[in-house]
């Protein structure tokens, strides 16, 4: 082979591991529903685009793949070009010279264009890609069954089509979206929901134990029933001795149907179902799993040290993803109330991570999952209606208490200056 030969297939081959650097960044930024109105748009290579975007990892394998080849390929004959003219010294030094022309002009330039311009960089490309898809798709799947191979031996698991995306790119990727008016905020704060859900444990999202409605085990059907309707619940947990002790779970159609079809007085004890337990620490995905497998729709959430911390429902695990559920017997006042930009009033239950949120401040979490907690924390003792403590620029005053219970309280937070001006200049 010539050398301007071999210089001329460097070229080519560097152009071509520039066009793969640029398809992968551009196909990672553009959605399925914007490569659909593309296709609607009838842009070249939208069809083609689409078809990538439906199903893209067997396509940015065989990308990835060109990608490596092209300017493993650039390197070796640049070398064997060097060396004809300078020896060893020659190909050491067009080694280094290919390094930093592939950093540069295969990787930065390229991918950088498709960042700022992902639409025509995504539509340039499409075409080809696809094409390749198509042909080289059986080595792409040759290659990624030898990766998955070596996984087997290796800390990690085997992947069907290529390596996942992350949950950060997911959540940008929602964001940058919005920002088109493709997806409503809404859309994107589910999706948001959806990544929280998977790090949440029963422990945030439980009834606590001075919540729960519970009927003593020699309670009579005809009072429990009373209880029942009285709260509005379907399912009540029963107990024997305290709270502690739950030893089963009463279903309101069970004691319904003894009554109507007898004229004794059962004992709740008689019309229990066993009770399910789950440690407070346990991931509300897997329970959710669990309860769905095993047709159970409550659990009583159990500490450390085996007694009773609280209880949860499916409603409490399915409002996690998709908000508040109302129903006809839910009466509850609002858990935050906006009182001005900066004062809240919340309810002791709510969230500290929820208030962060809110007011943008950064109360401490680690310890307490709630406000009433963390003002317990601060005070160390049951506060008084109407008592103030701090936290750094953050004020919270007590409002009203029941017994050892803090029900309402009232937070303000003191903004910088700079950041109330900031503020009004964007307003």
């Amino acid at each position: 082979m010539s050398q301007l030969l071999a210089l001329a297939l460097v070229g080519l081959l560097l152009i071509l591991g520039a066009l793969s650097a640029m398809a992968q960044t551009a196909f990672g930024r553009i959605s399925r529903v914007k490569a659909h109105h593309l296709v609607q748009q009838q842009r070249r290579g939208g069809r083609a685009l689409e078809t990538i975007e439906d199903d893209p990892a067997p396509f940015i394998n065989i990308v990835l793949l060109v990608h490596v080849l092209a300017l493993t390929g650039a390197t070796v004959l640049m070398a064997g070009v060097a060396r004809e003219w300078w020896d060893d010294a020659g190909g050491i030094a067009a080694i280094a010279l290919m390094t930093l022309a592939i950093f540069v002009l295969a990787e930065i330039v390229p991918r950088m264009y498709a960042v700022q311009h992902p639409e025509p960089a995504a539509l340039a490309t499409a075409g080809t890609v696809f094409v390749l898809g198509k042909v080289l798709g059986p080595v792409g799947r040759l290659f990624l069954l030898v990766a998955n191979a070596l996984m087997a031996v290796l800390p990690g698991r085997a992947m069907a089509k290529g390596p996942f995306i992350a949950e950060e790119e997911l959540r940008e990727a929602g964001a940058g979206e919005q920002n088109e008016e493709e997806i409503e905020e809404e859309e994107r704060e589910l999706i948001d929901s959806i990544f929280e859900f998977g790090d949440t444990v029963v422990r945030e999202v439980m009834v606590p134990r001075p919540d729960m409605v519970t009927i003593p085990a020699g309670t009579a059907a005809d009072n429990a029933l009373e209880t029942s309707l009285k709260a509005g619940y379907s399912r009540i947990p029963i107990y024997e001795g305290d709270s502690d002790n739950i030893t089963g779970v009463l279903y309101a159609k069970d004691l319904m149907r003894r009554i109507h079809e007898s004229h004794d007085r059962p004992l709740v004890s008689e019309l229990a179902r066993p009770a399910s337990f789950v440690p407070e620490q346990k991931k509300v995905a897997e329970l959710l799993r669990e309860m769905q497998q095993q047709h159970v729709h409550m659990a009583v959430v159990i500490d450390e040290y085996g007694g009773t911390a609280g209880l949860v429902t499916i409603e409490d695990l399915i409002e996690e993803i998709v908000g508040e559920i109302v129903d006809e017997y839910d009466h509850e006042e609002p858990l935050v109330e906006p009182i001005d930009d900066n004062t809240i009033r919340v309810d002791g239950k709510t969230p500290i991570d929820e208030v962060n949120e809110l007011l943008g401040t950064e109360l401490p979490h680690e310890e307490w999952d709630t406000v009433g907690g963390l003002v317990f924390d601060l005070t160390g003792r049951v506060p008084q209606p109407g008592e103030t403590v701090r936290y750094d620029s953050t004020e919270f005053r007590t409002e009203r208490v029941t017994g050892r219970r803090i029900r309402k309280v009232v937070i303000t937070t003191e903004r910088s200056g700079s950041a109330e001006e900031g503020e009004a200049a964007n307003g």
